[in-house]
């Protein structure tokens, strides 16, 4: 028997630490956390992307009573950069959350496990590393690569 060690690099940036496109990027992924359709759970997400040319598109989660019918904030902001802009990678995705009382959360709230296939795909597809920027009160954690988030994932070279 042998063992994989695996290690994953996070950077965590007090807000006011990132340049000015990275807040504003998460400012949009924060703004865009208004725009959720949260009937049942009450928890708003938002993401925000920016594409290689610059363009910056955002998302929300928006739920439906035919639970599993409704989408994550990020799959909601990739789907719409891919298909509104196919020809520009993603660079950077920003994503924030606030609770039902409205406050948004001390600590980042990591992706689904869905959502981080949608990202991994995203990447691939474009052939280049998109950045994550998970917003919380507290700290904004980075990560230079979509695998800092799934380690050991399932992609195309894997059915080769």
């Amino acid at each position: 028997m042998k063992e994989l060690t695996l290690q994953i690099d996070i950077h965590v940036f007090d807000y006011s630490e990132l340049c000015d496109a990275d807040r504003r990027l998460v400012d949009e992924a924060k703004q865009a956390t208004y725009r959720s359709y949260v009937p049942y759970s009450h928890f708003s997400v938002g993401a925000a992307a920016r594409l290689a040319d610059g363009t910056v598109v955002s998302g929300s989660n928006q739920e439906n009573a035919a639970y599993p019918s409704g989408l994550c904030a990020e799959r909601t902001t990739l789907f719409y950069a891919n298909s509104q802009h196919p020809d520009q990678a993603v660079e950077t995705l920003a994503v924030a959350a606030r609770n039902e009382r409205g406050e948004f959360l001390d600590e980042p709230i990591p992706p689904c496990g869905d959502c981080r296939q949608v990202m991994l795909e995203t990447e691939a597809r474009f052939g280049n590393a998109m950045r994550i920027l998970l917003y919380g009160k507290q700290g904004v954690y980075e990560m230079k690569n979509v695998g800092a988030l799934l380690p050991l994932s399932f992609g195309s070279e894997a059915m080769k």
